[in-house]
């Protein structure tokens, strides 16, 4: 599993849904990747310290924040470009085994309390952010 997270003053997904400060997701789901992944990474996330404290250092997370998430399904993320020049996304997750990890990973931000919204799983999305800072991280 795969997240590049981009902290935000707003974001949207057309389809899909809208926030204010916090952070955009982009999440990959790869072959093999669980619900207990989904989980590890979103508590990450969410305590992910790359929000500023009054003094400027990165010191507060997006619970710290009350800030909102924005996830959006990408599985190119997954890409393999070792060879030629078309990627490969052979080791994305198939729908079947993704939409589970990717609504566990969603639920689990909301369970932390979090508001979340997102895109539309496996549609083609516009998505639409103001990169604060800029700030991204990737994670897996």
């Amino acid at each position: 599993m795969k997240a590049v997270v981009q902290r935000v003053t707003r974001a949207s997904s057309n389809p899909g849904g809208a926030i204010g400060p916090g952070l955009c997701i982009l999440l990959g789901v790869a072959e093999g990747d669980d619900e207990a992944t989904a989980v590890r990474l979103a508590e990450k996330i969410a305590k992910l310290r790359i929000f500023e404290n009054d003094e400027g250092k990165f010191d507060r997370s997006l619970l710290d924040t009350a800030g909102e998430a924005l996830v959006v399904s990408q599985f190119t993320l997954i890409a393999d470009t070792a060879k030629g020049n078309r990627p490969s996304f052979s080791g994305a997750a198939r729908p079947a085994q993704a939409i589970p990890v990717y609504e566990r990973f969603a639920d689990t931000l909301r369970g932390l309390g979090i508001h979340v919204e997102t895109g539309v799983f496996g549609a083609r999305m516009a998505v639409e952010l103001v990169n604060d800072g800029p700030v991204t991280i990737a994670l897996e």
